[in-house]
């Protein structure tokens, strides 16, 4: 599923085909991508994001792109000299949320403030997004993220992020961490890879009214996983599968189209109240086929396990509804048809014991 590039090469290097190989697109679809989706969809982001760079220096209103213009120019040396550097960089999840709103205001006739690009390239991730680093190690397989509690664009998730924490506050998170990573690495290894490939930083959200924990990955922060205190070790694993899978999903479709142009239609959600686009039925059905496959394992790698046997029946029942929906939707493309039926007979394997 080859995607070429749109706009000529750009100073940041040469932009690259991107073929989807067939067989890796249909593990993707049956949430078994692995560390090698991982890499290939990071190597698409790092395409988009060089297109927007370009798209942004281009769309500047002069007089506005002089600093712009000389962090460009240093972000572009950072290719050659450090690549590392470079690339963690350009992969910072709101880069591409970041650089959207400049092309948004750009576009309105507007000067937006670039400063926090410069600040990016010149002090890296934590200029962003903060100091605290979390790490955790299970067997030997590492999972290390920026704990962002600072830093613009973090409303992009939809809920009010946290205020900056404190110690104690952040060895909280530590503890939950490793506690969820634990279960993740010993039950559910496949996707523990795929999340310590993928998932970058987490950003901790204001508990909501009432304590209902609240968790959400938006399609421009590839790599980061906005989520309220977590209280349970296992809904905590659960989270971090759950929302790699909206992150996975994301960065796939903008290499791959699955459906077409947005329309009015709205269709049933077994888990919403409110019917919804399909765009927003597919992003659901997949990542709630990662609750399925979790659950499924958990109701056997912890027998009995009573809170598995009823999570993994209601979730089973919502997400091959929601298949069958999307199937008969008469939206999707070859390549969405092709990824719905791989998400089918993924729910297959998980119907029996």
């Amino acid at each position: 599923m080859p995607v070429p590039p749109s706009v000529p090469p750009s100073a940041l290097g040469t932009l690259v085909m991107h073929d989807f190989a067939p067989d890796l697109f249909d593990a993707v679809a049956r949430a078994r991508g692995g560390t090698a989706a991982v890499a290939e969809l990071r190597r698409g982001q790092l395409s988009k994001r060089k297109l927007l760079l370009v798209a942004v220096r281009r769309s500047l209103p002069p007089g506005t792109g002089t600093g712009f213009d000389e962090a460009y120019r240093r972000l572009a040396a950072l290719s050659r000299d450090d690549p590392d550097r470079w690339r963690e960089t350009m992969l910072h999840p709101y880069l591409d949320e970041g650089l959207a709103r400049v092309l948004a205001g750009c576009a309105h006739g507007g000067r937006p403030d670039l400063s926090w690009f410069g600040e990016l390239v010149d002090g890296g991730p934590a200029a962003l997004s903060g100091p605290h680093r979390l790490s955790t190690e299970c067997d030997g397989v590492v999972l290390r993220l920026r704990l962002a509690d600072r830093g613009p664009f973090r409303d992009v998730h939809g809920y009010t992020p946290a205020e900056p924490l404190g110690s104690d506050e952040v060895e909280q998170w530590q503890r939950a961490l490793d506690g969820a990573w634990q279960i993740l690495v010993r039950r559910h290894p496949w996707h523990a890879r795929a999340v310590a490939a993928c998932v970058s930083t987490l950003v901790p959200l204001r508990p909501v009214p009432g304590g209902t924990s609240v968790s959400s990955a938006a399609r421009r922060a590839h790599g980061a996983v906005a989520l309220s205190p977590p209280g349970d070790p296992v809904l905590l694993a659960l989270t971090l599968v759950h929302e790699f899978l909206h992150i996975q999903l994301g960065a796939l479709l903008d290499l791959v189209p699955l459906h077409g142009p947005a329309s009015s239609a709205r269709y049933h959600a077994p888990w919403r109240p409110d019917p919804r686009p399909l765009d927003a039925l597919l992003q659901g059905t997949y990542a709630h086929l990662g609750v399925c496959d979790f659950w499924h394992t958990e109701r056997r790698a912890v027998a009995p396990c009573p809170r598995a046997e009823r999570e993994h029946a209601t979730w089973y029942g919502y997400t091959c509804g929601a298949v069958d929906t999307l199937l008969g939707s008469g939206e999707l493309l070859p390549a969405g048809r092709r990824f719905t039926e791989g998400m089918r007979e993924a729910l297959a394997r998980l119907s029996g014991d």
